[in-house]
Parts: C-alpha cells; structure tokens; sequence
C-alpha cells in the first residue's frame, strides 16, 4: 500500500491526466460504455435524481456549516448548492484548468472559493469542515488509511462525509475490471471499493445510512433485448432498483451486488 507521500506523487500523474482528458483506448471505450450505458440506466429508472435529492437531505441545514466539495472538478451537480446554502464553501481539486472554470461560476458568491491543491498536501491549510462532499472521489486514494487519517485531520468534531463511489465487490464487475485494469490510464488512481475498503470506513466512522446501486438494476439493459414497450421496461427497472435500494440499506450481501455505493458518515 502506498505512503501519503508517493500518492501525492502519484497525484501529480493525475492532475495532468485530468487537465489533459488524454486517454488510451481503452479508457476511452470503458468511459464510452459508463457514460452511454450505466449513466443512461441511472438516468432513466431515477437512479440519479434520487441520489441527489437523498444527497441534499443528507446535507441538513448548511447555514452555519463550512463544507469541503473534495474532488469537486469545474463543478459537480450539487456544487452550486452547496456553495450557495452554506455559511463557508471551499471546493477542492488537483486541476488547475478545472479550478479556474469553477472559481467563474464561484464569482457571486462571496462565502466561496475553489482551489487548485491535493488534499493530502501540506499546501491545503483549510480545516474545521462540518460537512464533507465527495461525489465520486473516495475511490481514487490507493490508502484507505491515510485518505481517512487526512479526513479526520481535516473535519471538526461530529462533520459528516456525504459520499458516492464505484464498488468492486459483484463477481461479474469484478471480472470486467480485472480484464480491463491493465489498459486504463488510470489505473493508479482508480480503486473501486472492496470489502475491506468498505469495512476500513465502517470501522473509522459511525455509517448513519447507506444505499447500494445497480445491483439488480445493472442488468436493466438485458431488457433492451427482450420484446417489451420502453413503458413496460422502465417500470421493471423502477422495481429492481427500489429493491436495491432498500434491500442494500441493511443486507451486506445486497450492498455488495451492487456497482455503487453512497453513504453518509459521520466523525467519530
């Protein structure tokens, strides 16, 4: 397992992967696939809008919090509310590029900033966060342990981490990644959740709730191929997904079906 410090080394591979967009190949037809696909499933049995909607109930009421968008990019989908609602917003990522696309979208807004800073660096001297969001981010620390020493470090006493990442727990997911791990670009920095990673957070912080995602509902493009209306589809895919949805919430071998997992933490 890799040091804080050869991450942060690593994250200087990142930065420039992320303000470049330069992909092989295979990176290009894995993102092809999650985007045309997973996002499109996600979008159209309301995996997304639900998501969101359970991510904004999660944050309570921001007036008097200070909130940390790690790994926010030029903006995440709930950036905006976050920044807007919140009593401090500091929105964090490794590319510069991105960074200065937020802090234009930030210009209104005199309680928010964005940088351009590895969260694992010295040089980010910001602490005391009530609320922490990572969208998609948690997964890219190779070290659960020193990404959860970092967060603790980090927030004040009783904050809350509202997060989302992949899961890699499924046999059929993790066969696919397996087979395509070797050719992504990044690789380094792409850990999808195991189980002890998912335990090594249980351990660390108290988990007030969590939902599993695209469990059942990841095989609703089977349907495609079956002759059925677009109507009769969506409402099997509903179905799959609220079992999901639910079932995941309290059955580990249900979370652990699924492709994503979201959750809301909080400091020990």
């Amino acid at each position: 397992m890799k040091s804080k410090e050869e991450i942060i080394e690593t994250n200087l591979k990142q930065k420039e992967f992320y303000n470049t967009k330069k992909k092989n190949f295979a990176t290009k037809l894995w993102s092809s696939v999650r985007e045309k696909t997973l996002k499109k499933i996600r979008r159209n049995i309301g995996i997304l809008d639900e998501s969101y909607s359970l991510h904004k109930q999660w944050f309570g009421d921001l007036s008097n919090k200070k909130v940390l968008d790690l790994g926010c990019f030029s903006g995440n989908n709930l950036t905006l509310y976050l920044a807007e609602n919140s009593k401090q917003y500091v929105g964090v990522d490794l590319s510069d590029v991105a960074i200065e696309k937020l802090n234009k979208k930030l210009e209104h807004i005199p309680t928010a900033k964005a940088l351009s800073v590895d969260f694992l660096s010295d040089d980010f001297d910001e602490s005391d966060f009530d609320l922490v969001y990572a969208y998609g981010v948690l997964h890219h620390f190779q070290s659960p342990t020193v990404l959860i020493n970092r967060l603790n470090e980090k927030m004040a006493p009783n904050a809350h981490i509202v997060s989302y990442d992949p899961l890699e727990t499924s046999l059929p997911i993790k066969i696919i990644r397996a087979i395509y791990r070797p050719f992504q670009s990044d690789a380094d920095w792409e850990w999808p959740f195991t189980r002890k990673t998912f335990y090594q957070f249980q351990n660390s912080f108290n988990i007030i709730e969590r939902r599993g995602l695209l469990g059942k509902s990841k095989w609703f493009f089977l349907l495609g191929f079956l002759p059925m209306s677009e109507e009769k589809r969506i409402e099997i895919g509903k179905k799959w997904h609220k079992e999901d949805w639910e079932k995941s919430s309290t059955s580990l071998s249900r979370l652990f079906s699924c492709m994503h997992v979201t959750m809301l933490m909080q400091k020990k």
